[in-house]
């Protein structure tokens, strides 16, 4: 295989641990590292330098594990772990790297009233996360947080409070206002779960995880604003609307003219042009993937796509038709148990 210094790490539930492969330039993956960690090993989030992975640790005690990336060949060695207030579904590092974001989704409380909960913690110039400096309440269930492009905001998407809230963001302090601007809303029982932001940064694009929805807005950075644009559907046309729809993860590639999102159920990517005049999608085409893909990515280049297989354990790496979206698969490569977490860096 010819070498592309591209580099996959992928977290694994139910083994506990981060597998490491070397992609080709033509998409093929080598192992190159298997490194445990002590809980269930879930969401990933890499630096923006490209020197640094983190993983949240979904089983108590709940943890943020910090990780060096060897810039020569991609290996992770620890760097510590640092407590998380719950399991975290999400994390995100702001602009700067360094701060991380978490999304939590604690249980239930004694009186039976569910919750969410998002956190800032700063990560040390040698890269180690400590120990959430603020936590704030969140409607329930929340499952993702991002900050914008411009890093004056964060964003996190509440699946059972039908919203997306927004935080101002200082960058300086590592502090959010914890008085959020208004929440935008969707439509009932829609689940928002994951979103991304454009690459011209002028659009958000949100999937709702109950009904499979996908949500186009138009972004201001300068105020926070999102403006609804369009909704469409990642659901096959023809399945069962009665069924239960799961999906569960998106991602745009680097230039922006493909979005894809993935379902749980049914068990697909579907693939969406991007109108990068208007911000408008248009479905291309649904493919059938390993059950069940939770998470997947694309590749800096945009050239490959790599979705995880949690219950086939499996991971399967695609090629990316740049004219028409379409998915080729290139092959498929049996992991431990659990995969759902996939991050692709470009090193040095």
């Amino acid at each position: 295989m010819t070498e592309s210094g591209m580099y996959v790490y992928v977290s694994q539930q139910g083994a506990r641990q981060i597998s490491v492969y070397r992609m080709s330039l033509s998409g093929e993956l080598t192992k190159i590292q298997d490194l445990s960690v002590t809980g269930k090993a879930m969401p990933m989030a890499v630096s923006p330098d490209r020197r640094f992975l983190f993983i949240a640790l979904r089983t108590e005690p709940y943890s943020i594990a910090s990780f060096a990336i060897d810039g020569a060949n991609g290996t992770l060695t620890p760097l510590g772990d640092a407590a998380a207030p719950n399991s975290a579904p999400y994390i995100s590092t702001d602009r700067t790297g360094r701060f991380l974001l978490g999304a939590y989704n604690p249980d239930a409380e004694p009186a039976g009233r569910r919750t969410g909960w998002i956190s800032v913690s700063a990560i040390g110039p040698h890269g180690h996360v400590q120990p959430p400096h603020q936590v704030i309440r969140t409607p329930p269930k929340t499952h993702s947080i991002l900050p914008d492009p411009s890093n004056r905001f964060a964003f996190a998407a509440s699946c059972d409070g039908d919203a997306i809230v927004r935080y101002a963001f200082d960058a300086a302090t590592g502090l959010l206002n914890p008085e959020p601007l208004p929440p935008v809303h969707v439509q009932p029982k829609a689940g928002p779960r994951h979103f991304a932001f454009h690459p011209n940064y002028r659009y958000m694009y949100l999937l709702n995880e109950y009904d499979g929805s996908l949500y186009s807005y138009s972004y201001d950075a300068h105020s926070g604003a999102l403006s609804e644009i369009q909704v469409s559907s990642t659901v096959p046309p023809d399945f069962d609307k009665q069924r239960i729809v799961r999906a569960a993860d998106i991602h745009l590639t680097p230039d922006g003219r493909w979005l894809y999102a993935s379902g749980r159920h049914p068990l697909t990517l579907a693939i969406f042009s991007v109108d990068a005049t208007t911000g408008r999608v248009t479905p291309a085409g649904h493919v059938p993937v390993a059950k069940e893909p939770r998470g997947f990515n694309i590749d800096p280049f945009g050239r490959h796509l790599i979705a995880a297989g949690l219950q086939a354990n499996t991971l399967t790496s695609y090629r990316i038709d740049s004219g028409t979206g379409a998915l080729t698969k290139i092959a498929e490569y049996p992991t431990a148990d659990g995969p759902n977490w996939i991050e692709i860096v470009r090193l040095p």
